[in-house]
């Protein structure tokens, strides 16, 4: 899953990484919590000049996604993620996978691992980004809560996906990253129908992310500095015992 991520570029290096015409000033943000806004990015109606693709537009939207047909969302759960593998069919997120789907900037994420209790083992946090630094482009959805009132909230949910092979020995999820190359794809959504696009959602490659233990000052959302970004020792984890195989193969089925 992501509970928490980072986004610590500048305004410029996000336009140009997303292919953004303008965005507006924003400050480094070192532990961005569920239902904060965040920055996505959507296809908008007009077109890039010199080019057929539509343009994209930064907006902010509130993480924690609310379905248009929840009454009162103090009743419904609060989903900051949405499973890949089954978002197309759910009733939550299926209109948004066809119709709005969005691209979230990121720095990074962290994750933390949580031993079994009966391991004695502490949680232990990670900041996870790519090991050639730079900004990752997480996929999620966004859906538009309208109230009774009339008023609307813009909220949104990144897109997860079964870990690789490096964050599987913290998390057995992970945000589904895509590549620039595959970012209108993504935002098509005139053209591409989920179908067309699940390819996308598979893990990042094993040795795209490296993982840096931290402290826990990340777990407090009140914490906002970068030193909850700052490396700390921590002991080496025993590896995990291999299973053993059925004592008799000839009563397995398998």
């Amino acid at each position: 899953m992501c509970g928490r991520f980072a986004l610590t570029a500048t305004p410029e290096e996000v336009a140009e990484f997303l292919g953004l015409l303008e965005t507006e000033g924003f400050p480094a943000r070192f532990n961005i919590a569920p239902t904060q806004p965040i920055l996505v990015v959507i296809a908008g109606d007009r077109q890039q000049p010199g080019s057929n693709l539509p343009e994209r537009k930064a907006l902010l939207v509130r993480w924690g996604f609310t379905p248009s047909w929840v009454k009162d969302p103090r009743d419904f759960p609060l989903l900051i993620n949405a499973r890949a593998e089954t978002a197309i069919g759910k009733a939550s997120f299926k209109a948004a996978m066809r119709h709005r789907r969005i691209l979230i900037p990121a720095s990074g994420f962290y994750e933390w691992h949580r031993p079994p209790k009966e391991s004695g083992e502490p949680s232990q946090a990670y900041w996870i980004r790519p090991k050639n630094g730079g900004i990752v482009a997480f996929v999620g959805l966004m859906e538009t809560w309208s109230s009774a009132d009339g008023s609307e909230v813009d909220t949104g949910a990144i897109l997860t996906t079964r870990a690789n092979v490096r964050i599987a020995d913290i998390h057995d999820r992970m945000p589904v990253v895509i590549k620039p190359e595959d970012f209108a794809r993504w935002l098509d959504c005139k053209t591409q129908e989920p179908r067309d696009i699940a390819d996308l959602m598979a893990p990042a490659s094993d040795d795209y992310f490296e993982a840096i233990a931290v402290s826990d000052k990340v777990n407090k959302v009140a914490n906002t500095g970068a030193d909850l970004q700052a490396p700390v020792s921590v002991a080496a984890r025993p590896a995990a015992k291999p299973k053993e195989p059925p004592a008799d193969r000839q009563l397995s089925l398998f």
